[in-house]
C-alpha cells in the first residue's frame, strides 16, 4: 500500500507535465515559440507550480514587458530563499535570432517544477525569458543568413537598432538599465548567456566563452577555468556534447590556433564579472540542426545546476575571497594584451578547408568539406597580460552635475555619500593628454580608446551634495572599469564626457600678442619654460601661432575645465 502515493505523485506528474508541453516540442524540432506563446506558457506554469514564479522586472525600448522566471524549491521570496542558496541566473533572447536558450530555458523550468528531473535544495533558478522583446517581435527566416533553422525567429537589434551585448556599460537603452536591475536584485552566483555562435565550419554543436579568467580575478578564475568549467564540459561530453572554446576567427581557418574571447565589460559577462559572479556565453554552433542546438544548450544549463548544488558552499567562499584582491591601494589592471607566448594545445575537431572559383566573383571562395572531418593539435592561445594598471582610490569624488553617471551607480548599487557641506579636498585629477577616435560610428558613439592621461595633484572645492565613492564595497571592479578613463570600457571612452574635449572660450591673436609678450616679460617661470620648449623642438621654434597658444594655454586666461576629467580620486586613508 505504500506505493500508491509515490505511483499517485508520478501519475500527477505526469499529466502536469502533458499539460505543459512547449511550442517548441509540439512543431518538428525546427521551430522557436513566439513572444505571445511564451508568456502563456510561463504564466500559466507559475499558475500551476508555487515552485514558479513569473513576473514582468524591466521594459523594452518599445515599453513591452521583459519578464524573470523563477525556480524557488523553499518557495520562498528571493531575498529569504537565497539565504542558504546559491543563484543561477541565465539569459535569454539578447540576440533574439538564436532562440536556442528561450526554448531550452522553458523545457527547463517546466522539468523542474514537475519533478521530471532532480529539484535542487540549496540552488534558485532565475531566468529572463527574453531579454531583447522588440527583436523577439521583430520575427523573420531570413535575417541570420549563416543558421541552420528554426524556421522563423526574432531579428538582432532591439526597437531602436541596438545590439544589447554592447550596452552594458554605455547603457543606452532601456533594456539595459532593466538588465542591471534586474541582476543587483537577483544576486547571482552564476550567470549563463545563451547565444547562437558564427564564423568557421567545425564538428562541434557546443561552444562556450568563460568569462576571462584574468578579468574575473586570480581565486574566481582559476576555480572556473581550471576546475568548474572542465567538470561542466566533461558533464556535457557524457551528454553526448563534445565542446571548445569559441572559436573566435571570422573569414579565416582555426587551424593555425584562435585566442579565447576577452569579454570586456560591454558584454553580458564582463559585466557580470565586475561583480565577482561567475559566466559562461553559450555559443551553439549556427549550422548545426535546432534540435540539436536546444538540447546541448539545455543540457549545460542542467549540469551547471547540479554541479552548484553539489558544490553552492564552496562557489560562495571563492566570490568572498575574490574580492578580497581588490583591496584600496593595490594595483588594478585596466587594459589587457594577449599575451602570445602562452597557449595550451588542444585537439580541435574540424573539417578541412578548401578553396574552389566564386560564382559571384572571379576571386577563390573558402568551403570546408564536411567529408574531409579531422582531429588534430591547434594552438589555443588563452593568456592575456596587463599593459596598464593603476591604484584602487579610497574614494571617487563625483561632483553632483554628472547625474547621468550617478544614476547609473545608483542602479548597480554603488554605494554613494553626499557631501554635507562645502569642502577643501586634497585630490587627483586626470587631465586628457591623448586619445583615439573611430573613424565610424559603432553602437551610436564614436568610440574612444588609446586614451592617456596626465595625474595631477590638487586641493579643489567641493559642494556640499557632491558625492563620495568609496571603494571598499562589493562594485570595486566596476567603479574602476567605468571610472578610470583609460579602461577600454570607461564612461569616458564611450563618450560620457565628451564636452570636456571642446574649449569654450579662446583669444583673438591681435589682442593676445600684447598681453603674451607682457607675461614673458613679467613671469620667469613662464619665460624659462618658453624658452626651454622653444630650444627642444625645432618645430615649435619657428611655428608662432603655436608658440602665442603655448603661451595662452600656460596663463591663467586658460580656461580650466578643458580636457580636464570631471571625476577625481582620493589616495590617502
Amino acid at each position: 500500500m505504500k506505493k500508491l502515493p509515490i505511483l499517485f505523485f508520478l501519475l500527477i506528474s505526469k499529466i502536469l507535465y502533458a499539460q505543459n508541453i512547449t511550442p517548441y516540442e509540439k512543431g518538428n524540432g525546427n521551430q522557436s515559440t513566439t513572444f505571445e506563446e511564451m508568456r502563456e506558457f510561463y504564466i500559466n506554469l507559475a499558475k500551476q507550480f508555487s515552485t514558479i514564479s513569473y513576473e514582468t522586472k524591466g521594459a523594452d525600448d518599445n515599453q513591452a514587458p521583459i519578464d524573470v522566471v523563477i525556480f524557488n524549491p523553499s518557495q520562498q521570496s528571493l531575498e529569504e530563499g537565497r539565504k542558504d542558496k546559491s543563484v543561477l541566473f541565465i539569459n535569454n533572447g539578447i540576440h533574439p535570432g538564436e532562440p536556442d536558450g528561450i526554448d531550452a530555458t522553458m523545457m527547463l523550468m517546466r522539468d523542474l517544477a514537475t519533478g521530471k528531473i532532480s529539484v535542487p535544495k540549496h540552488v534558485i533558478i532565475a531566468a529572463i525569458a527574453s531579454y531583447n522583446v522588440s527583436g523577439m517581435l521583430n520575427r523573420n527566416g531570413f535575417s541570420r543568413a549563416n543558421q541552420n533553422g528554426p524556421e522563423e525567429y526574432g531579428f538582432r537589434g532591439n526597437a531602436r537598432n541596438y545590439d544589447l551585448n554592447r550596452d552594458f556599460i554605455k547603457t543606452d537603452t532601456r533594456n539595459s538599465r532593466s538588465f542591471q536591475q534586474i541582476f543587483q536584485w537577483i544576486k547571482p552566483d552564476v550567470f549563463i548567456d545563451n547565444h547562437v555562435s558564427n564564423g568557421a565550419d567545425y564538428q562541434y554543436t557546443f561552444t562556450y566563452i568563460s568569462t576571462n579568467k584574468e578579468r574575473l580575478g586570480g581565486v574566481l578564475g582559476s576555480y572556473f577555468n581550471n576546475e568548474m568549467q572542465r567538470i561542466l564540459l566533461g558533464d556535457l561530453e557524457k551528454d553526448g556534447f563534445i565542446s571548445v572554446p569559441y572559436v573566435n576567427i571570422h573569414n579565416d581557418v582555426p587551424d593555425a590556433g584562435f585566442p579565447v574571447f576577452m569579454d570586456s565589460p560591454r558584454y553580458a559577462t564582463g559585466y557580470t564579472s565586475l561583480f565577482n559572479v561567475i559566466g559562461t556565453v553559450v555559443e551553439t554552433h549556427m549550422l548545426k540542426p535546432y534540435k540539436q542546438r536546444v538540447k546541448a544548450t539545455y543540457d549545460y544549463m542542467l549540469n551547471t545546476l547540479n554541479f552548484i548544488e553539489r558544490n553552492y558552499k564552496v562557489i560562495q567562499q571563492k566570490r568572498v575571497d575574490n574580492l578580497k584582491q581588490y583591496k584600496i591601494g593595490s594595483k588594478y589592471s585596466i587594459a589587457w594584451k594577449l599575451d602570445t607566448t602562452q597557449y595550451e594545445n588542444i585537439d580541435f575537431k574540424g573539417f578541412e578547408a578548401k578553396y574552389k572559383p566564386s560564382d559571384i566573383s572571379s576571386e577563390n571562395r573558402l568551403w570546408y568539406d564536411r567529408k574531409s572531418a579531422f582531429s588534430k593539435q591547434v594552438k589555443l592561445y588563452n593568456t592575456y597580460v596587463p599593459t596598464k594598471e593603476v591604484i584602487i582610490p579610497t574614494y571617487y569624488v563625483i561632483p553632483q552635475s554628472e547625474w547621468k553617471v550617478l544614476d547609473l551607480l545608483k542602479i548597480n548599487n554603488i554605494k554613494m555619500y553626499p557631501i554635507q557641506r562645502d569642502s577643501v579636498i586634497a585630490v587627483e585629477q586626470y587631465r586628457i593628454k591623448d586619445f583615439k577616435t573611430t573613424s565610424t560610428p559603432y553602437e551610436g558613439h564614436y568610440v574612444h580608446y588609446d586614451t592617456d592621461v596626465i595625474k595631477e595633484e590638487k586641493e579643489r572645492t567641493f559642494r556640499a551634495g557632491d558625492f563620495l565613492v568609496p571603494l571598499d564595497q562589493e562594485g570595486v571592479k566596476y567603479l574602476m572599469e567605468t571610472l578610470e578613463p583609460e579602461a577600454i570600457d570607461s564612461y569616458f571612452n564611450w563618450n560620457f564626457f565628451d564636452a570636456i574635449l571642446g574649449q569654450k572660450e579662446y583669444y583673438s591673436a591681435y589682442v593676445f600678442e600684447d598681453t603674451a609678450a607682457k607675461l614673458l616679460k613679467e613671469n620667469n617661470e613662464i619665460k624659462s619654460a618658453f624658452d626651454k620648449e622653444k630650444a627642444s623642438n625645432p618645430r615649435f621654434a619657428t611655428d608662432g601661432r603655436a608658440q602665442l597658444d603655448w603661451v595662452y594655454k600656460h596663463s591663467d586666461y586658460y580656461e580650466k575645465s578643458h580636457l580636464l576629467y570631471p571625476i577625481f580620486r582620493v589616495v590617502h586613508q
